[in-house]
């Protein structure tokens, strides 16, 4: 097994060299079936050295590559110190929840010394997704990069880029993660923010013990590039900018754009974005960097990661003497939210006649759900929330609770108790969402595990409204088993007689995670054509920890290949 494991791992890293040089051809045949081990490896970043969860010992984790339309299998060996799952972030699952990997949603954890092959069926999906944990907060550490490549009959709706280079952002903590979830969820308090932010793993230039190891891309003058950037960041949203360049967006959650240029992204945890870099600036050292966005008053990380973006002397009239200190981009104001909203209205799909789009024009269900953060009262104000109480969230006043197994084998094998069948499709209360003062009683939500259930087929259109209950503040809220069209954004409260004549319904973009903006609003769009249980929540992980998520179950339809696939021999016990 062990040979195995160090054949992989020697697989994904000429991989990745292959990509990064340009030289990966989409003709190539990759493997159908990877091994996950789980594993902890000591790691030194910031001066010091600890133990995190990594998959084959790599951090950032192993990169799948795939064509569209295929089917792999990928065996996670959980060689860890606590219970794991893996989700496979974008990738639509038909017909196949059970490999989804939320815990408590669509399984239950590979305990230590376990293992279970998931089976990831991708379909319409094109560009980049990414891979990571979906327990606790391990996926800090545990994620990496999932490219999907045109069929072998197609190509990109672009030229083809001289080479391709993944960007993953993250978020680094000098305490062990795990240590800091179970504080956090003890306490009832906001959990301390990150000490850097990363970029393919390294901290970069600004801070401290990290400088020769900042992550480094080289270009030549007059070639353009292909960006994969994800933004695996557990807490928090990023804004991503190259000095002296722009960038040209491509595609968003693997499906393609209207080419957008741009000199700055707004990109929130669990987002991918392909952006073409055309090095056409005077050759010299530049730097790319990523800085959080947060529109709420609350805490956060105001500490910015860098890479070096290199020019090599080809293609120039001889050689050049680099700059001492490599420019910045200029990045914007922390809450700078009108530019985060902006960025993410300005974004529309490609929908050509090789890339057609399908948006639900005619309703069946017609969802309201406001994303708020709560608190419930502690004995004797004992708690680290505000006044002493526990923080918490919520969708429609619902604080999610986990059952004691995982809702899909409630659903699947009629297990009763485990969930309840009555999430409202509207909040209990109406009360003006985006107030500045707002009565005490209503940071109060109840605790339950309520689904909703939707007939195979139905047509959805859900309004996500942003509340200032307790401090507003963005929610990337992130739909498992589907994309969806987001057809409508924009701030304060949502008019539901004024905002619709709004809705783009030509182009919209096709997501499968969006930020709500604090105290405003989202509309998305999707058809329930993908039958099993599907988690939503935000990927915020400690909103999602709060209780800011709800389950969807998406009933069978009438024939065979409108039903759930059987369950794989080797789920995991509860």
């Amino acid at each position: 097994m062990k040979e195995v494991s160090r054949i992989s791992i020697h697989l994904q890293l000429l991989g990745w060299l292959l990509a990064v040089n340009g030289f990966l051809l989409h003709c190539q045949a990759w493997p159908a079936r990877y091994i996950f081990v789980v594993e902890d490896t000591p790691y030194t970043r910031l001066c010091s050295t600890k133990n995190i969860l990594t998959v084959n010992g790599q951090f950032p984790g192993p990169t799948l590559y795939v064509h569209k339309g295929h089917t792999i299998s990928v065996q996670v060996i959980n060689r860890g110190s606590r219970n794991i799952t893996l989700h496979w972030h974008g990738v639509a699952q038909p017909r196949n929840p059970w490999s989804d990997g939320p815990d408590y949603i669509t399984q239950c954890p590979i305990q230590p010394g376990a293992k279970f092959t998931q089976k990831i069926i991708f379909s319409t999906e094109e560009g980049t997704l990414w891979w990571h944990a979906h327990s606790e907060w391990d996926r800090a550490t545990v994620h990496g990069a999932i490219i999907i490549y045109p069929s072998k009959k197609s190509k990109y709706p672009f030229p083809k880029p001289h080479a391709e280079i993944p960007i993953i952002l993250g978020e680094w903590w000098k305490e062990d993660i795990g240590k800091l979830y179970t504080r956090t969820i003890q306490t009832g308090g906001d959990p301390n923010t990150s000490d850097a932010f990363l970029i393919n793993g390294q901290p970069g230039d600004l801070y401290p013990c990290s400088k020769s190891d900042t992550f480094k891309v080289t270009v030549d003058y007059g070639k353009t590039y292909l960006l994969r950037l994800i933004n695996s960041a557990v807490q928090e949203i990023l804004f991503f900018a190259i000095a002296n360049h722009k960038v040209t967006v491509v595609g968003t959650d693997a499906s393609y754009t209207k080419p957008f240029t741009t000199d700055y992204v707004t990109i929130s945890p669990g987002q991918t974005m392909d952006l073409l870099l055309h090095a056409n600036q005077s050759p010299n050292h530049y730097y790319m960097a990523a800085t959080a966005y947060v529109g709420g008053a609350v805490p956060y990380d105001n500490t910015t990661t860098t890479a070096l973006l290199q020019y090599t002397n080809r293609g120039t009239k001889g050689n050049y003497t680099p700059s001492s200190t490599p420019l910045l981009p200029n990045l914007l104001a922390h809450n700078d939210t009108n530019a985060s909203v902006h960025f993410s209205g300005s974004l529309r799909s490609l929908a050509d006649k090789n890339h057609p789009i399908d948006v639900p024009l005619k309703i069946t269900n017609h969802l309201f759900f406001t994303v708020s953060v709560n608190t419930f009262a502690c004995p004797n104000n004992s708690c680290a929330g505000p006044n002493g109480t526990r923080l918490a969230a919520s969708v429609n006043n619902i604080s999610f609770v986990n059952p004691s197994i995982d809702i899909l084998q409630a659903y699947y094998y009629h297990v009763n108790g485990e969930f309840g069948t009555r999430f409202p499709k509207t909040p209990p209360l109406l009360f003006n969402f985006t107030a500045q003062d707002l009565p005490l009683y209503l940071q109060t939500p109840r605790r339950g595990t309520e689904v909703k259930v939707l007939e195979y087929n139905a047509t959805v259109e859900l309004v996500f409204q942003g509340t200032n209950l307790v401090a507003g503040d963005d929610h990337p809220m992130h739909l498992h088993g589907f994309s969806f069209y987001v057809v409508g954004m924009g701030l304060g409260n949502f008019d539901k007689d004024k905002d619709p004549l709004t809705y783009n319904l030509v182009d919209p973009p096709l997501r499968n995670t969006i930020a709500v903006p604090v105290n405003g609003w989202t509309t998305i769009r999707f058809k329930a054509d993908n039958p099993g249980v599907w988690f939503m929540h935000c990927h915020l992980d400690r909103h999602m920890s709060w209780g800011m998520d709800m389950t969807f179950i998406v009933k069978n339809g009438k024939g065979p290949k409108e039903h759930i696939l059987p369950p794989p021999p080797d789920m995991p016990p509860c």
